[in-house]
């Protein structure tokens, strides 16, 4: 138990610390990027553009962020979310006010983070480049989900598990079809 509460106390310490880091490059990156995140905008618009001037790869890579980020909405939000329940850190630990604009959803995981590690990590194999491109937002996204109070860091690194996950289930389910059908 002292493991436990030593942890908590450990993430409890960062999540404020990190609400409490006021930084002009955090003023003026994390708030649009918080806004191109929400709901996937940021995934749909980078998949339109890897389609549209990638060729064949492009839209391979496209098609797999699009069912890889899919597959971890699924998982982290639809499965996750149901089975445990977590507040939000507590609103007297954040100095701004973009903590008023929190969901009243579970904290764990962070879905915005799955989503975005599934997406980038899907993305990644197909085409290496646009992998690269993608996973500075994706490292903005979950920079942002703790610094604007919506999630601990554990909801993030739990959300960056799931959508590891779900980008290798996206890898791994057209041998296993095929496996299958054989």
């Amino acid at each position: 138990m002292r493991i436990v509460a030593s942890l908590r106390t450990g993430e409890n310490r960062l999540t404020q610390r990190m609400a409490s880091w006021d930084s002009v490059w955090a003023r003026g990156l994390l708030p649009p990027v918080e806004d191109a995140a929400e709901h996937t905008k940021l995934w749909w618009a980078a998949a339109a553009v890897m389609a549209a001037a990638g060729g064949w790869r492009g839209r391979r890579a496209a098609a797999a962020g699009i069912t890889g980020m899919a597959a971890a909405q699924v998982l982290s939000n639809g499965v996750a979310k149901q089975l445990v329940e977590r507040r939000r850190p507590p609103k007297e630990w954040f100095p701004h006010e973009d903590v008023e604009d929190r969901p009243d959803s579970s904290s764990f995981p962070s879905g915005h983070t799955a989503a975005a590690v599934a997406f980038t990590a899907a993305v990644a194999p197909t085409w290496p480049w646009a992998g690269a491109a993608c996973a500075v937002p994706t490292v903005l996204v979950a920079i942002e989900r703790v610094h604007d109070g919506a999630h601990y860091p554990s909801d993030v690194a739990a959300g960056a598990a799931i959508g590891l996950a779900a980008a290798a289930l996206v890898r791994a389910a057209p041998r296993l079809l095929v496996r299958r059908v054989a």
